[in-house]
Order: structure tokens, then C-alpha cells, then sequence
């Protein structure tokens, strides 16, 4: 057997195991580990200038690498940096409140998701932030560290959650940040590139009623997003759902105008569960991919191929 068809083989394993078993409580957690490690680096390498922020990257990415090649496992490597089960179990949570009427349960909550301000938002306002978030995240928290982890291993996944974390840190466009995060958002958004048009390409596989719609938002919807990758993933589930996401919002007061993504109403409270359950199928198909991969890689040797 490959290399490729052991990796894909670990990394399906990795995202059975988070879907199984979820994350371990954060004061054990690697993630957390680096992000106060990340931390620290911050404190010593800040400046407001680029070359600061690529030193910084820099140290996080060879952080990854010797946390990937201690693991060795890619199943274990993926399984750390995958967060599929939780992304859905929170997502779901903020939906019950919503569709229970409980709206300011569901704004306390919905921060743990999302970054713009809840406080305004009514039950169509909250159902699009989760909605998007599941999208979004279903690539940072699903297909991107299993699709590294298939592509470079253990390394691979753990580098990919190191990049995705710093991005989470810095990648501000803010006054602070905008300087000194440019390399961690490049690198995040390079590192997801092909994990959200795969999201996409497999959003199609599972919904081919309605496929065109979903290739036509993903076309000419998502480009007008700020991101080049939380735009396809949303697209992508909006036409899917037949809802419209996107559109005006508040970071921090800030208001900032999104494009809207997809043509269909507004999303109510009852259509985060039909999106976690998108998410979920997804996931499994992934799987399903990863293990196809490898089946075809046993066949070929196994043949003397």
C-alpha cells in the first residue's frame, strides 16, 4: 500500500474518532496548548509590520510540524483537529433555544460560533450566523484537516490546525492585526482553498436536486464575499437549503455590508437543523471519499499494480 492510501486511511479513522468521541476538555487539549504557546509568541515578535507577522507564522507552522511528526498517527493528528461533533452539537443547541422562543439564551450562545455582534439580531439573523458558521467551519473543522492529513500525514493535519488557529488569533482586519495577521490570513486562506470547493463539490454530490443552483450560487454569489472560501462553503449550503444567507452585519459595531448568498427566503430557526444535518452528511461522505481512495490504493497493489 502507498503512503497516500495509509494517510487516507488515518484520516477518515481521525474524523470517525472526533465524530465518535468529540474534543477532549480544553485544559487538555493540544489546540489550546499552542493557542497560549501562540500566545506568548505574540507578546515577544509583535510589530506593526508584516515581516513581525511572517516570523510569527513562521514559528507556528514549525510548531505544527513537531507536534505532527510526535503524533506520528494521522488518525490521531486528525482526530485532534477535527471538530465536526462539536460544531454541530453548538449549532444545534443555539437552534433549540431559537425555535424555542428563547433568543436571548440563543445570542449568549451564539458567540462561541461567530464574531459579529448578537445583540440585534432576531430569529432569521441568528438562523444565517449559524447557518454560515456551519458551512464555514465544516471546512476549517472537517474537510481541511482531513484533507491535509490524507495529503502530508500526521504533519499535514497538525500544520493545517496550527495555520487555522493563528488565523483565528490575528487575521483581524483591525488596527492591531491588519499588519502583523497578514501572513497567518494568507496562509489560512491558501491552506482552505481546496478543502471549501471539495465542501462544495461534495454539498453537489449530496444534493443533486439541486446541483445547478448550487454550482450557479457558488459561481456568482461567492466571489463577491470578502473570503475566497467561507463564500463557496456558505453558497454552497444556501442554494443547497434553498435559503438566502449573507448580507448586511455588525463586528464589534462595525457595521460591514456581505454580499447575499443564494435566492431563496430568509432562514428561519427549523432550517439550522436541516444545515447541521447537511454538515453531518457531508462529513460521512468525506469518509466515504477517503476510504474509497484507499480501497482503490489495496486493489492496485494488491494486483502488483
Amino acid at each position: 500500500m502507498s503512503r497516500l492510501g495509509q494517510t487516507c486511511l488515518g484520516a477518515a479513522a481521525g474524523l470517525v474518532i472526533d465524530r465518535l468521541v468529540g474534543e477532549p476538555p480544553a485544559e487538555t487539549h493540544p489546540v489550546a496548548a499552542f493557542g497560549k504557546a501562540m500566545g506568548r509568541v505574540e507578546q515577544a515578535l509583535w510589530a506593526d509590520r508584516r515581516t513581525a507577522g511572517v516570523a510569527y507564522a513562521a514559528v507556528g507552522v514549525a510548531i505544527g510540524v513537531a507536534g505532527g511528526r510526535v503524533m506520528k498517527s494521522t488518525a490521531m493528528a486528525v482526530a485532534v483537529a477535527a471538530a465536526g461533533r462539536e460544531l454541530r452539537r453548538v449549532a444545534m443547541s443555539i437552534g433549540e433555544a431559537a425555535a424555542s422562543g428563547d433568543l436571548a439564551a440563543a445570542r449568549a450562545e451564539l458567540p462561541t460560533l461567530v464574531g459579529r455582534d448578537p445583540a440585534e439580531l432576531d430569529e432569521s439573523g441568528i438562523a444565517a450566523a449559524v447557518i454560515e458558521s456551519v458551512a464555514e467551519n465544516s471546512v476549517d473543522a472537517v474537510i481541511a484537516p482531513a484533507f491535509w492529513g490524507a495529503v502530508a500525514g500526521a504533519p499535514g493535519a497538525a500544520v493545517y490546525r496550527a495555520v487555522n488557529t493563528m488565523d483565528a488569533m490575528v487575521g483581524r482586519r483591525d488596527e492591531r492585526y491588519s499588519n502583523f495577521g497578514w501572513a497567518a490570513a494568507r496562509l489560512d486562506d491558501a491552506a482552505n482553498y481546496i478543502p471549501a470547493r471539495v465542501f462544495a463539490a461534495l454539498v453537489v454530490v449530496l444534493k443533486q436536486e439541486r446541483a445547478r443552483q448550487i454550482v450557479d450560487a457558488v459561481r456568482q454569489d461567492a466571489p463577491a464575499h470578502p473570503s475566497p472560501n467561507a463564500g463557496v462553503a456558505e453558497a454552497a449550503v444556501a442554494a443547497a437549503l434553498d435559503r438566502e444567507l449573507g448580507g448586511p452585519l455588525s463586528y464589534e459595531g462595525v457595521a460591514e455590508e456581505r454580499p447575499f448568498l443564494g435566492s431563496g427566503a430568509r432562514p428561519e430557526s427549523d432550517d439550522i437543523e436541516a444545515a447541521v444535518l447537511l454538515a453531518g452528511r457531508v462529513e460521512i461522505a468525506a469518509v466515504g471519499l477517503l476510504v474509497l481512495i484507499w480501497l482503490v490504493d489495496w486493489l492496485f497493489d494488491r494486483n502488483g499494480g
